[in-house]
């Protein structure tokens, strides 16, 4: 028997009529407290399997108008049906009429019907008037200063009109409108850390058919979910990969456009977009996402031009093509200044070796932690000073006290904020000297992809070698470019061109050949320091000491995703890392002897062994299936998606932000716990990336693997009688 069964009903039942379903007719408010009392037995308004109930409830028929009953049986069926209760309470119903195949959902169907039409519309957020109030809210701010505040970037002009407006127009928000200085130092960041407030984004303006007045929007973005009110950097990429697989473009593409209005105006991809993260980036995908964005851009103007029989109107008008290549060169813009202004530079590009690092240029203790956490670190300072741990943050805060061992301490404690791993062992008190693998993989990809985008996507002549750093006059001028424009005097190397008499732009030509010799150098230093023969195993590099890290981790495979690894290094590295990783809820993190022995004294990280993100799989995924390992991502995408369903199924529609995917739980001791589960009655976000993994991963399955997820069936079940094969192309 399955997780539910159609047949199942009680004496008590009516017959339905042959293709009907049986319905129920529902008192909510009674209905809710009944069952609550009667199931929710640990009083945290969820049914799951961890409650003592008896798991059956009765309710009425709709065809005998609630007078014959019917048995609602099992934790799946009667958290549905108290999820339906809740959200019938949310809209103000006192009775409704629930299908049984609503309570009876296959929970596949169910949970990606959830996130397509519900979970997405949950976690969108735009920064205008409209939406002020809902994204300054900051679950993280512990400051005394609970004031909304937005900081606008010094050279936009029009935001900062547009904001000070709303705060006269809207003055029970209080809010406070910073316009940001011109330069930006670590030290003013660190100033603002009593002020914190949300960083501005983009904002839309057009002008209204009817009345000719202009309107204005914020560009939509997703966030994460839960305390994570905000736009990060890596999230973003793999909720726009989930967003592309539900038909979302448009919200991804603003999401695209808010990353080029932060690299333009903040000078880099953020952490996420709050003050305090003015210093901190992310890992980098813009590339890769400014062309999955592109592409089904291109794809949804070809169906439109396809002739149809529908007679409804298209979702919007298709893309002019002179449109589709403004958008994308504003992309490429954008990422140039990313690639050769934050990761090609110092501090994170080594002089000596060549490779990058995530080394943010923030100073002190990072603000957005909760309140104990340094405290293990600062409590010996401060009984060597005789001072209460309390009094020594705020004298090493105002720089009161010098302690350059404390100032390393944070440097390398905000690289790993950066690196999107807060906290693992792999980068316990060295992350801002190491080359890591997967920022490397992930710098090599930006470099292919500029030299793809630059060759192929702009024309057939010397114009598609080089690529102009466009600025808004340039971006308008480019519809008049004709398809074979040609630039006889390119010569093949970077080119400048002074402003003329006509404009004060330059521009700033760049071959194509530039990022394809850069991509080259990569590929060559990471095979250098990165790859081990002995291991089959891609490593982290000590800039500093000069070794290769010991730490064995599963972000090895990103070097299968951004196509830096050999035909014959994935050979090995593949099932080296599936020895090494694959468990049975899919990859995990990092080996249990690279993380080392747990105590009281040294806690388990959730970026460590046992613990498996939904970035990893996704990444790994991608990579194995472009080497031509198909049955080995989708067995990887069947653990993973079952470890997903089965906690869905059990914990009362949970989607949360990781796993123990050894555990096989994502009810977690660790740092931080688990963001997503802290809910009542029902589930109406999930959390962005595990969204995202989710109907991504699906793509991946056959139908045969879609049913035997749909039932539970368990994974090592499941592949039993298919002995694993490692293909390779």
């Amino acid at each position: 028997m399955g997780v539910w069964d159609r047949s199942r009903r009680s004496s008590h039942d009516d017959f339905t009529n042959a293709g009907q379903t049986r319905k129920f007719i529902i008192d909510v408010e009674e209905t809710k407290r009944q069952i609550l009392e009667q199931e929710d037995t640990d009083g945290d308004c969820q049914i799951t399997v961890q409650d003592a109930g008896p798991k059956m409830f009765k309710v009425g028929t709709a065809n005998s108008n609630g007078y014959n009953k019917f048995e609602i049986r099992g934790t799946y069926m009667l958290s549905n049906l108290l999820q339906e209760l809740a959200l019938a309470t949310d809209h103000g119903r006192k009775f409704i009429t629930i299908d049984e195949t609503r309570l009876n959902e296959n929970p596949v169907d169910r949970l990606h019907r959830l996130i397509k039409y519900h979970f997405w519309d949950g976690l969108t957020r735009r920064i205008d008037a409209e939406g002020l109030e809902v994204i300054c809210a900051d679950p993280k701010n512990r400051q005394k200063d609970q004031q909304y505040r937005i900081y606008i970037p010094y050279h936009d002009k029009f935001a900062l009109e547009y904001y000070t407006k709303v705060k006269t127009d809207r003055p029970h928000l209080n809010l406070d409108v910073v316009q940001l200085p011109e330069i930006i130092t670590p030290q003013y960041v660190q100033s603002l850390n009593k002020l914190p407030g949300i960083l501005s984004l983009a904002l839309r303006r057009r002008t209204d058919a009817l009345t000719g007045s202009e309107k204005v929007s914020g560009t939509p973005f997703v966030v994460p979910g839960g305390r994570f009110n905000e736009m990060y950097g890596w999230d973003s990429y793999f909720e726009a990969l989930g967003l592309l697989v539900d038909g979302r473009v448009a919200l991804a593409q603003g999401m695209v456009e808010n990353f080029v209005y932060e690299i333009e105006h903040y000078g880099k991809i953020l952490n996420a977009n709050r003050s305090y993260y003015l210093t901190r980036s992310q890992p980098p995908f813009l590339t890769d996402m400014i062309l999955q964005v592109y592409r089904a851009f291109v794809r949804s103007a070809a169906d439109q031009a396809a002739p149809t029989q529908s007679t409804a109107p298209p979702p919007r008008r298709p893309w002019a093509k002179g449109e589709l290549k403004v958008w994308l060169a504003r992309g490429v813009r954008a990422s140039l200044k990313e690639l050769l202004g934050v990761w090609m530079t110092s501090p994170r590009l080594d002089p000596v070796v060549g490779l990058t690092k995530y080394h943010p240029e923030g100073i002190g203790m990072p603000p957005e932690t909760e309140s104990n956490h340094f405290h293990h670190v600062l409590e010996p300072h401060a009984k060597a000073r005789n001072m209460t741990v309390e009094e020594f943050e705020k004298a090493y805060s105002r720089h009161e006290v010098q302690v350059p061992e404390l100032d390393q301490y944070f440097i390398h404690d905000r690289a790993v904020r950066e690196s999107g791993h807060d906290t693992t062992y792999r980068f316990d008190g060295n992350c801002a000297n190491l080359a890591t693998i997967d920022l490397n993989s992930l710098v090599y990809k930006y470099e292919l992809d500029l030299y793809k985008i630059i060759s192929e996507e702009f024309g057939g002549s010397d114009w598609a070698k080089a690529i102009v750093v466009f600025d808004q006059e340039l971006d308008e001028e480019y519809h008049a470019y004709p398809d074979n424009f040609e630039s006889s005097s390119f010569t093949g190397i970077p080119t400048f061109t002074l402003p003329s008499s006509n404009s004060s732009l330059f521009s700033v030509v760049l071959p194509a050949k530039l990022f394809l010799s850069l991509s080259k150098r990569t590929k060559a230093l990471v095979y250098k320091h990165l790859w081990s023969d002995n291991e089959r195993l891609f490593f982290d590099y000590d800039c500093r000491l000069q070794r290769q890290s010991v730490y064995r981790s599963c972000t090895a495979l990103w070097a299968l995703w951004s196509g830096l690894a050999s035909r014959e290094q994935a050979s090995v590295l593949v099932p080296r890392c599936l020895e090494l990783f694959e468990v049975k809820g899919g990859l995990v993190s990092g080996t249990e002897e690279s993380r080392g022995k747990i105590s009281l004294s040294r806690p388990n990280r959730q970026w460590d062994y046992p613990y498996g993100w939904a970035p990893h799989q996704i990444m790994a995924w991608e990579g194995l299936e472009k080497y031509g390992f198909h049955d080995d991502a989708r067995r990887l995408v069947y653990r993973w998606l079952y470890t997903v369903v089965k906690s869905f199924v059990d914990f009362n529609g949970v989607v949360p932000e990781k796993f123990d995917v050894v555990g096989m739980t994502h009810r977690v001791k660790v740092e931080y716990g688990n963001v997503g589960t802290d809910f009542k009655f029902v589930a109406k976000e999930g959390f962005g990336w595990m969204n995202a993994s989710f109907q991504v991963g699906l793509v991946y399955l056959t139908s045969h693997m879609r049913r035997a997820l749909g039932t539970l069936t368990d994974p090592d079940s499941f592949f039993k009688s298919a002995p694993r094969k490692t293909m390779k192309a």
